[in-house]
């Protein structure tokens, strides 16, 4: 059921935006379908010394421990942000919480707040740097202006199902950047971190204004 309403919200999202899919063996054509209610198919990877009398341990104040504390790994001024932290909790999708009735509309949107952690929205407007498999959806010529970033190779026509808190909506800032199939990309930009919910229907929690992507032979 869980991976239903994954795919349900996923679907939506592309096919609310209504762009083209540039996946090997998909049809080149805009593309807006709502994917079936069920599961997609699933294919396929962390000397002794003499004795002598104990060394004197030195209290440690609390504001050297606290200096000690590593800072956010950082690469060109972005925060390093991973899917092991995106999605690395449940989030519970249930009809009432996907497609909402619009005087529970606030309610529902309570509850996606709510499901999401602290650490993860620490992240919310943060200039951040995040890894994961590129997914078309607008091009001009010839660059990719608008994508889905995921945790997975996810396809149109082949993959498993992402979970809602699996890909991040990107729409490059500039003029947008090479694709890029099957290998992992890094994209930098402004994350957002919220629901994003179209004529009501709940379509992603996570989205970034593009600057710059790297090649992949520069990760």
């Amino acid at each position: 059921m869980m991976k239903l309403k994954s795919l349900r919200a996923f679907g939506t999202t592309i096919g609310l935006l209504g762009l083209a899919l540039l996946v090997p063996g998909c049809s080149d054509a805009p593309k807006v379908e709502r994917p079936a209610d069920k599961a997609a198919d699933v294919r396929g990877t962390p000397i002794n010394t003499p004795s002598a009398p104990a060394p004197t341990v030195a209290a440690v104040s609390p504001s050297a421990a606290a200096a000690a504390v590593p800072s956010p790994v950082k690469r060109d001024d972005y925060a390093l942000v991973g899917f092991d932290k995106l999605a690395g909790y449940n989030f519970d999708l249930p009809d009432e919480l996907l497609a909402p009735q619009s005087n529970k509309l606030a309610e529902a949107s309570l509850r996606t707040s709510q499901q999401i952690p602290a650490l993860v929205k620490a992240f919310d407007q943060k200039r951040v740097a995040l890894k994961g498999f590129m997914l078309p959806l607008k091009v001009k010529d010839g660059l990719v202006t608008e994508l889905l970033i995921m945790r997975d190779q996810s396809m149109c026509c082949y993959g498993s199902v992402p979970k809602i808190n699996e890909w991040v909506s990107v729409k490059m800032t500039g003029g947008g950047v090479k694709p890029v199939m099957d290998q992992a990309v890094t994209l930098y930009g402004k994350l957002h971190v919220g629901e994003m919910r179209e004529n009501g229907y709940l379509i992603g929690i996570y989205a970034l204004d593009g600057d710059k992507m790297a090649a992949p032979d520069a990760l």
